[in-house]
């Protein structure tokens, strides 16, 4: 059990990526906290599926673009677990594809306060109660490249959470290791919503490796991030995306 004993806050957890981690890292031994704002079904049935396998963990509903929720979030864990020892800030989305000149203000604002405000909140609230471990940032491939179609607002986004990353690893080091994730093409509901059928398998058949990521591949990836497997790294931003971009 890698993470025996530690307790874990996975921020977006009631499906895909964020779900996928909550029970990998259960299955790891840590006491899991999932905070969702409309998945319900799936956040309760990941805290079933952990609680029937002997795990410890809750779901809670909550908006973390504002301080209200964050601190409910936060409180809850606490006094359910004692502490914290992993965030896992994977909140966040495209919200709709819009360009520069088609692009609102309140858009812009709405989409950085998903995936940025939102992990800035999380981190502040929960530095108080975080003597040593790590965070974990979920950013995006298009934080390197610029993103598709009508994604420049949460390609920025998402690139300042690479850079926040970057800074905080020194910020908050030698105790807490900060480090952040690239997710290329996934299978979740993002690219759902978001990408044409014919994108993805163009993705598909140019990356070496000849399929879309799956949630599991990053949760994988978030367990080795969140435990001492890593022990040496951090401030760095991992891609992992099949091979369609090499930085």
């Amino acid at each position: 059990m890698k993470l025996a004993g530690k307790t874990a806050i996975i921020t977006g957890g009631g499906r895909d990526i964020g779900r996928a981690c909550a029970i990998r890292l259960a299955e790891e031994g840590a006491n899991v906290a999932i905070n969702y704002f409309s998945s319900s079904e799936g956040a309760d049935s990941a805290v079933a599926e952990i609680t029937a396998a002997g795990g410890k963990a809750f779901a809670l509903q909550a908006d973390i673009n504002g301080q209200e929720g964050v601190d409910a979030l936060v409180a809850k864990t606490v006094a359910e677990f004692g502490g914290v020892d992993i965030l896992v800030n994977n909140t966040g989305g495209l919200v709709a594809r819009k360009t520069i000149a088609e692009m609102s203000l309140e858009h812009w604002t709405t989409v950085m306060d998903l995936n940025l405000t939102s992990t800035f909140l999380m981190i502040k609230a929960c530095l108080a109660h975080m003597k040593s471990g790590a965070i974990v940032n979920l950013a995006s491939q298009a934080g390197r490249d610029g993103g598709g179609p009508g994604s420049v607002a949460y390609a920025a986004s998402k690139g300042a959470v690479m850079t926040m990353t970057r800074g905080l690893a020194k910020e908050l080091g030698p105790d807490i290791r900060v480090n952040a994730i690239c997710p290329g093409m996934i299978d979740t509901d993002f690219h759902n919503i978001f990408t044409k059928p014919e994108v993805r398998t163009f993705v598909e058949n140019a990356s070496p490796l000849k399929r879309q990521g799956l949630p599991l591949d990053i949760a994988n990836l978030v367990l080795f991030l969140s435990c001492d497997d890593s022990a040496f790294i951090t401030g760095t931003n991992m891609d992992i995306n099949g091979g369609m971009l090499f930085s």
